[in-house]
C-alpha cells in the first residue's frame, strides 16, 4: 500500500498532525503500538498553552474545549516566606487552557473517525527503511499479517523509546541529556481544586503542585525520592505532606479526600538533534522530554507539528524551504522552552547534594521575581507559550 506520510505514533501529536494534514488534502496514516483504550487511559498533564488551543481550534476541533476547558488568567508560586501572583493577562495578555490531556486525544480520535482516517492500532514490529533516500517505507504486523507502506516522509511522534528517533544513525545524532534526583509522586481525587488557579509551593521539604481536572477533580503533587514507590504513601500520608508543604493559609483550605490515581514520575530534560533526517521528521518526545514543571511537555509537541505540518502541507504546494529548516526552527523553541522548565524545577526543587547555597539563591530568586514586573513578564510570557 502507498500513503503521502506515515506517522509514527498515536498519541495527541501523531493524531494532531493526522488531522491537520487531512484537512489540507494530504495523505496520512497512523501506526500505533497500543490500543485505542490504552491510548485513552493515558493520566497526562492538561495544561494548555494558547497556541495548541488555537491548533486544535484549527484542526475543527474546538468545541468541547471552549465548552469545558478552565482558562486560567495566572498562577501563584509560594516559597522562601513569599507569594507572588503570576497574572498572565495583565502581563501578555494571553492565557492557559485546563484540559485534560486525555479529551484532547478522545476529540482527536473522533474527529479522525467521522473523517475514515486510516489508523492501525496494535501495529507490531514497526521499522523504518530507506528513511535517507528517495523511496522510504514501514513495514510493521498488523493482526498477524505483515504490512508495507510506501510513501514520501515519515513523522516520528512514537516518543522517547520509539524506534523513529533511534533510526537517526549515532554518527549524525547527537543527545542531550539531564537526570534530576527526585521525581514527582501524583494523585487524582474527586476533591475541590485548592484554588482556580494552579498553585506551585517550594518549601525545606521539597516541591508540592496543586492543579486541576475540573471544579470537582484536582491533580495533586509531590517532589519524592527515585526511590519511593506509590504504595509507600498512603492516601493520609499523602494529605498530611503535602499540607506541610503548603504556606499556612493555603493548607488550611485544601479539602482531601480518597484517591482515584498514584502514580510516581522521574523528571528528565532531553533533546536529542537533528529533529530531521533524509525524509524522516521526529515530533513531541521523539526528540525531546521536559520536566512537567511549567507544563510543556504537550505544549511542545503542539509547536513540532505546527511546523511539520506547515512545511509538509508547503511541500505539496511546491515550496520546500519549510520541509528544509523544519529541525533548527523546532529546535529553537525546543530548547527555549527547556531552559524555562529547567530553570522553574531549579527554583522550586529540593537538590539533596546541593546543601545551604542554592537554597538561599533560590530564596534570592523569589525575592526578586517577587519585586521586579520584568521578571514577572518574563515567567508569563514563558509559561503562556512563546510564539510560533
Amino acid at each position: 500500500m502507498r500513503h503521502q506520510v506515515v506517522i509514527i505514533g498515536g498519541g495527541p501529536s501523531g493524531l494532531l498532525l493526522s488531522l491537520l494534514l487531512r484537512r489540507k488534502g494530504v495523505d496520512a496514516v497512523v501506526l500505533e503500538q497500543r490500543t485505542r483504550a490504552y491510548v485513552l487511559a493515558r493520566i497526562r498533564a492538561g495544561v494548555l498553552e494558547q497556541g495548541l488551543c488555537d491548533l486544535l481550534r484549527e484542526a475543527g476541533i474546538g468545541k468541547r474545549l471552549n465548552a469545558e476547558g478552565f482558562v486560567h488568567g495566572g498562577t501563584l508560586l509560594a516559597a522562601h516566606g513569599k507569594q507572588v501572583h503570576i497574572d498572565f493577562k495583565a502581563l501578555t495578555g494571553n492565557s492557559v487552557t485546563i484540559y485534560g490531556q486525555t479529551e484532547v486525544t478522545r476529540d482527536l480520535y473522533d474527529e479522525l473517525d467521522r473523517t475514515d482516517a486510516p489508523i492501525y492500532h496494535e501495529a507490531e514490529g514497526v521499522e523504518i527503511h530507506g528513511a535517507d533516500s528517495d523511496a522510504p517505507y514501514v513495514t510493521f504486523t498488523h493482526g498477524g499479517t505483515s504490512h508495507r507502506i510506501d510513501c514520501d516522509y515519515i513523522a516520528g511522534c512514537d516518543g522517547f523509546h520509539g524506534v523513529s528517533r533511534r533510526t537517526i544513525p549515532e554518527t549524525t545524532r547527537r543527545d542531550y541529556e539531564h537526570i534530576y534526583p527526585f521525581g514527582w509522586l501524583g494523585i487524582l481525587s474527586e476533591t475541590r481544586p485548592l484554588q482556580h488557579e494552579l498553585v506551585y509551593a517550594g518549601s525545606d521539604r521539597g516541591f508540592a503542585l496543586c492543579s486541576m481536572r475540573n471544579a470537582h477533580l484536582s491533580r495533586h503533587y509531590l517532589q519524592v525520592p527515585l526511590t519511593d514507590k506509590p504504595d509507600d504513601w498512603s492516601d493520609d500520608a499523602f494529605w498530611a505532606e503535602l499540607r506541610r508543604r503548603l504556606p499556612a493559609g493555603l493548607a488550611e483550605s485544601l479539602e482531601t479526600g480518597p484517591s482515584i490515581e498514584k502514580s510516581i514520575a522521574p523528571l528528565r530534560s532531553f533533546i536529542s538533534e537533528p529533529m530531521s533526517w533524509g525524509r524522516l521528521y521526529l515530533a513531541g518526545d521523539a526528540a525531546h522530554i521536559v520536566p512537567p514543571t511549567g507544563a510543556k511537555g504537550l505544549n511542545l509537541a503542539a509547536s513540532d507539528v505546527y511546523y511539520l505540518s506547515r512545511a509538509l502541507i508547503a511541500h505539496y504546494a511546491g515550496d520546500d524551504d519549510h520541509l528544509t529548516s523544519y529541525s533548527a526552527t523546532a529546535l529553537a523553541r525546543v530548547w527555549k522552552a527547556s531552559r524555562f522548565s529547567w530553570a522553574m524545577t531549579r527554583m522550586l526543587h529540593v537538590f539533596p547534594d546541593e546543601g545551604e547555597f542554592l537554597r538561599r539563591m533560590q530564596g534570592a530568586e523569589m525575592d526578586y521575581l517577587a519585586g521586579s514586573q520584568a521578571a514577572q513578564t518574563a515567567l508569563a510570557e514563558n509559561y503562556v507559550g512563546l510564539p510560533y
